[in-house]
């Protein structure tokens, strides 16, 4: 279900508004799933941590679950962020040890809607998962995110700025995001589970992929801007669940990644000038 749905080849696609709870549990009512993938949120650059809209998809969260048990649904996974955890300042961020403790409205309503479909799931015995993403990159991104806006610059041959680029993130490649939650979905796997590739790199590091792949390295200029305060240092996925008891296929290398993206910016950079 989607706003302006696009059917993959063998999907059958319906347009809801899962901010209408009447129209969602009308849907459901009918369709009768027996498990939903719910991803919904609002997401819009550089408002989303403190918009108000993070309450009304807490609320719409919650009422979703609520219908989708009436509707004989047996298993919803929901989609959580990295944000939600307190991250260490070395090591990994891992779902049964790293406390949680997020920060920004986005991910206190996150961390909100997990526990209350992770305790409504066990007073319906519905099977509840929640999947934490990390950071995804690949083509539909925003243009001003880290890597289009390095990988327009350097397709236009400009001058690619970013900041000191020390600071160290798990990325991955949105393609391999969506088969780990697809076996997720499939799986019986249960509570908390990390979508990341658990792999580190430092945003210097994903910089100089992407100038590689340009075949420009020349155009990215670490330290051009400043650094941004109160960054985390560090955040990494533990991804043994993932792999282990999900089975989750390996994700692609970073150089793979960052390389196919890069040419998909650089098929589209000259419409977006």
């Amino acid at each position: 279900m989607s706003r302006s749905p696009a059917a993959a080849p063998g999907a059958h696609a319906i347009a809801v508004d899962l901010l209408d709870t009447g129209a969602t549990r009308r849907v459901l009512t009918d369709v009768r799933p027996d498990t939903i993938l719910h991803a919904a949120w609002s997401v819009e650059p550089g408002r989303f941590w403190g918009a108000g809209e993070n309450l009304d998809w807490l609320a719409a969260t919650v009422q979703l679950a609520r219908a989708a048990a009436d509707a004989g649904v047996t298993r919803i996974i929901g989609v959580g962020t990295c944000f939600e955890y307190a991250w260490p300042d070395n090591g990994i961020c891992d779902e049964k040890t790293t406390p949680v403790g997020p920060t920004t409205l986005y991910a206190v309503a996150k961390d909100s809607a997990r526990r209350a479909l992770a305790g409504w799931g066990a007073e319906t015995k519905l099977s509840f998962a929640w999947a934490r993403l990390f950071f995804l990159y690949g083509p539909f991104e925003h243009p001003s995110r880290l890597v289009p806006s390095i990988a327009i610059n350097l397709a236009r041959g400009l001058r690619a700025p970013l900041s000191s680029g020390g600071i160290v993130r798990d990325f991955m490649d949105v393609r391999d995001a969506g088969n780990a939650l697809a076996a997720l979905t499939v799986s019986r796997v249960e509570n908390e589970v990390n979508i990341g590739s658990g792999h580190s790199a430092t945003l210097e590091q994903v910089a100089n992929c992407l100038g590689r792949a340009a075949a420009r390295p020349d155009l990215i200029a670490c330290g051009a801007l400043p650094d941004r305060p109160h960054e985390p240092p560090r955040i990494v996925a533990a991804t043994g669940r993932l792999r282990t008891e999900v089975g989750a296929p390996a994700p692609r290398p970073l150089e793979q990644g960052l390389s196919d993206t890069y040419a998909w910016w650089q098929s589209r950079a000259e419409d977006m000038a």
